[in-house]
Parts: structure tokens; sequence; C-alpha cells
């Protein structure tokens, strides 16, 4: 079985297709060959009809694996670390579903929804979904250790340990790559190396909070993975017509100022950019024939508009065409 990873795409693999006595057995090949070597196990998984399929990425460096599956664990043995070490780290987020279980390094952790959880392949550890669920999804970040540039000994202490997703830096590393997982089939090549810097980025700060050391994150990371952060931030809460500059930095503890800077140094304005996300947004959904039935006041409204007029006017500017235009065109253009 060949498993591709390419740069912006999403490489499907799934059980769908395998008879149901042989899923699991092919599903322990897929485990090893998309991922690290990895024992996979599942109690009677021929009786219980056992399901998986994993989408896999290239962000440069760092493989990303959006994975819905069946309860079932995975073990890095020592048997499997003595015969090949990639000396990698393993990034867990729980996208869907209970969340996960995992034991490293004489810790034990039970992750919910958004938490990240780290293991290092050099050592043993254990994986594994919430038993008696129907199914969950997770996200997997796997990159060299190297990458991250805080200490391998302080970073042995957060192995198996639950970062919380639901407040703090961890919630905003969390939510970055939540959205990072939804659009990595909307990625260009030319988008994978630039987000590749900026998820380690985010990931540093994150364990760097953890272990009570900001100072230990270079300056221009910290830049950078705050920047990420808002950017999700902002693409989570586009339909909030409320969603300002003040809300903005009192959300990330920095002054207004100090937002209008950051936005500044990359050739932005706060508004503008939120304005950009949200028409990008509406001309996706102007496109989609699913939505040819809504009107275009209720898209423009979904998405943050609050003036029909107003949106009209600025879509127009943006793509040159009004955005009954545009849709009609669509809808030509799918006739031909």
């Amino acid at each position: 079985m060949a498993v591709k990873v390419v740069a912006g795409v999403m490489d499907m693999v799934s059980t769908a297709e395998v008879p149901t006595e042989e899923r699991f057995a092919f599903w322990r090949e897929v485990t090893s060959k998309v991922w690290l070597p990895l024992d996979a196990r599942c109690e009677a998984p021929g009786e219980t009809g056992f399901r998986a399929q994993v989408g896999v990425g290239g962000l440069g460096p760092v493989q990303t694996t959006v994975l819905t599956a069946t309860p079932h664990s995975v073990h890095r043995t020592p048997a499997l670390i003595r015969r090949t070490d990639p000396e990698a780290f393993l990034l867990t987020c729980a996208v869907h579903g209970r969340g996960m279980l995992g034991e490293q390094d004489g810790r034990y952790a039970d992750y919910h929804l958004g938490d990240l959880g780290l293991y290092d392949s050099s050592r043993p550890f254990l994986a594994g979904h919430v038993p008696g669920v129907p199914a969950s999804q997770h996200l997997g970040l796997q990159f060299p250790r190297s990458l991250l540039p805080l200490p391998e000994r302080d970073l042995r202490r957060l192995t198996a340990v639950r970062i919380p997703g639901d407040r703090g830096v961890g919630a905003l590393a969390s939510q970055f790559l939540l959205q990072l997982a939804r659009r990595m089939d909307e990625l260009s090549p030319s988008d994978t190396a630039r987000l590749s810097t900026l998820a380690l980025d985010v990931l540093t700060a994150a364990l760097a909070h953890e272990l009570d050391a900001p100072g230990a994150v270079p300056p221009h990371a910290r830049r950078r993975a705050l920047m990420a952060r808002i950017h999700a931030f902002i693409r989570t809460n586009l339909g909030d017509a409320h969603l300002t500059p003040g809300a903005i930095a009192a959300a990330h503890h920095i002054s207004v100022r100090y937002l209008h800077k950051l936005f500044h140094q990359d050739g932005h304005t706060v508004a503008g950019w939120i304005r950009g996300r949200r028409l990008e947004q509406c001309r996706r959904d102007l496109a989609d024939p699913r939505l040819a039935a809504r009107p275009i006041g209720a898209i423009a409204a979904r998405w943050g508009f609050t003036s029909p007029a107003h949106f009209s006017q600025i879509f127009r500017t943006a793509y040159g065409l009004s955005p009954s235009q545009f849709r009609d065109q669509c809808a030509t253009v799918r006739r031909t």
C-alpha cells in the first residue's frame, strides 16, 4: 500500500472498500506507514465492524493527518523503537467525539475536545480512542524534535500531559490547529511552508506556556504565533457583526494599539483583513450550488455584513461583479 504525502493536498486512505474481517489487518499496515512505526490494537475488530479513514497532508517538514475512526489504540513499543526511531514528536488534538487517552513516561492523560497531547517517538507510549463511542476524529502533527526551539529535557515533562484546549494559550493554539485541519484541502503548495512555520510557532508558544517559560520562545516566533492565533480567532468569529479590534485585542490580552501595529507590520489593517476574509466566505457561498436558493442578503449577514447595499458595493469593488452577477456567472459555468 502506497500513501502519498502531497503539500497542500489531503491524500485519503479508508477501510470503506475493505471486507469487514480484513479491515483491522489493513489498518495495522496503514498505521505504521502513515505515522511512525506503531502497533495498532483493537478488541474483536471483525465483530465490531471497525472503520477508519485518514487524510494525510504535508506542510513542509510537518506531516498533518486528520483521522476518523472507531475505538482502537496504538502502541510505540521498545522493539519498534530499537528497529527505527525518526526522533520525532507527535502532537494530537481531538477534533470530534469523546476525546483520547494517552500514556508515556509514567503519566496518563484523558484528553477532551480541543486538548493537545505530545508524544516522543524515542520512548514507549500508548495513545487510544476512548472505548464505547461510535467514532471520533483527531488531528495529528508529526515533525522532527529538532524543529522545536525548546530544551528536550523540559519537553520531556510535557509528554502525555493534557494541555487544555478550552482556556489560555492552549485554547488559542487549539483554535489555530483546528482551523488548519478544516482547511487543508484549500491550501496551495505556496501556502504550506509559511503555515508549517506558523504551526510550529503556535505549538512552541503553547508548550512554553505550559513549561512556564515564555521567555524561551524567540521574539519573532512569539509574534508569528500571536498573529496566527489572532487570524484563527477572526476566522472563527467572522459571522459576528460585533467583531471589533477591541474585542480581538481583549481576547488576546493585548492593547488595541498593539493589535493595529501587528497588522500594519504585515501591510494590512485590522478592518481590511476582516473584510477580506468575509468577502472570501461570501464568494464561496455564492458559488456553491447547494446554496443557490439562499438570499444574497442572508449569505452576507451570515458572514457579518449588516448592510446589503454596502456588501454589494464592496463585493463589486473586490471582484468586478455584483453578488447577483457573480452567482449567475457561476451558474452559467456549471451548465456549460
